[in-house]
């Protein structure tokens, strides 16, 4: 089963927990089995798994990824200004997959599923595809 999940990013670096829009898409599919793929369809925006109790580690990702691709240089290398945001998107990658035990997602304590927008604020849209078995 195939869900799409729009998402409203609010910020040019943004990084939204996505956990509960996943888990509504696995309990839709009626699977309890499984792989589970998170996906984003943008160049610009990527999907993690990281820590979802402290909101110093979003914060944190952001500023060192930007730290390492800098906005500033992209204004007269690139015509839309955002060199940048996509080297962020390839460095955190458009997709996770994770595992499906007894109907839940198996995730570890301290774990959520994050859109990562890098190129914001706008509307943007992440898959879930369930595969049973």
């Amino acid at each position: 089963m195939l869900t799409a999940v729009t998402v409203q990013t609010s910020a040019r670096d943004d990084m939204i927990d996505v956990t509960n829009q996943v888990r509504e898409a696995v309990q839709k599919s009626g699977a309890k089995q499984g792989l589970v793929t998170v996906f984003a369809t943008h160049t610009t925006a990527g999907i993690t798994v990281n820590e979802n109790a402290d909101p110093d580690v979003e914060r944190d990702m952001l500023r060192r990824l930007d730290e390492v691709y800098p906005w500033h240089h992209d204004k007269d290398r690139h015509a839309e200004g955002n060199t940048a945001s996509h080297l962020k998107a390839s460095t955190v990658g458009t997709e996770q997959t994770l595992i499906l035990e007894s109907g839940a997602l198996v995730l570890g304590t301290w774990q959520g599923v994050f859109f990562c927008e890098f190129d914001g604020p706008r509307e943007r849209k992440f898959y879930v595809k369930v595969l049973e078995g």
